[in-house]
């Protein structure tokens, strides 16, 4: 006996191309014999009990008709979710400067401006009286009398002269230092510290050591650690 889903593919497979658009349905005969075997086929029995049995034929599901509205349509530039930009800023490394003093002493400086100094000014004064009037002059030796003759009447003839005016406050001259030097000079500094801390004052340490905090964050922004 063929179990039922074989026949009823067999069935199917042996049914005429055309059948399947007139017959949606498959027609199974159940013949039961005189010694009581069941026999499923698609012809009628010949002999002993027959059950009719109606059965759908399998079917192809129809088409899907694919239409535009079934596509959702993009969101609208407005209705679509902020984007988000982040900004990250590096800040550019603290300069650090070269200042010279005026007898040539150099030393470093967070700013482009020297440390100050008051200079005097100087300025040219008139110094006497106008010059002697016209007319003859002693002879040389004195008088012919050999007595003393007190000089003319009148301001002796003056000249100019360079005499103090003020002072003016100046400072002295920085320019600033390639970043390569800067981290060099402040691990020098750095090192400084560490030997001079063992044998400082204890006010002279806390001072020391706040010098090198301030190095150690500027080592490690500006120059990378080092």
């Amino acid at each position: 006996m063929k179990p039922l889903l074989t026949l009823f593919l067999s069935v199917g497979l042996a049914a005429p191309a055309g059948a399947a658009d007139t017959a949606p349905n498959v027609r199974i005969y159940r013949c039961v014999g005189s010694n009581g075997a069941i026999a499923l086929q698609d012809a009628p029995c010949t002999k002993g009990q027959q059950q009719v049995i109606d059965m759908q034929r399998p079917q192809d599901p129809p088409p899907r008709r694919i239409s535009t509205d079934d596509v959702p349509a993009a969101a609208a530039p407005s209705q679509q979710a902020p984007r988000e930009i982040r900004i990250i800023q590096t800040p550019a490394p603290q300069p650090m400067y070269e200042c010279i003093t005026e007898d040539g002493q150099r030393y470093t400086s967070d700013t482009p401006d020297g440390n100050p100094r008051w200079v005097p000014t100087w300025t040219y004064a008139y110094a006497g009286g106008r010059p002697r009037p016209p007319g003859p002059r002693p002879p040389q030796g004195g008088p012919p009398d050999g007595g003393h003759r007190p000089p003319p009447p009148g301001p002796r003839p003056g000249g100019a002269v360079i005499v103090p005016y003020g002072s003016v406050q100046i400072r002295d001259e920085c320019h600033a230092l390639p970043q390569r030097e800067v981290c060099s000079r402040l691990s020098d500094r750095r090192w400084d510290i560490i030997r001079r801390y063992n044998s400082a004052l204890q006010s002279e340490r806390e001072q020391l050591t706040r010098e090198q905090r301030g190095i150690d964050a500027r080592l490690e922004q500006d120059c990378g650690g080092t």
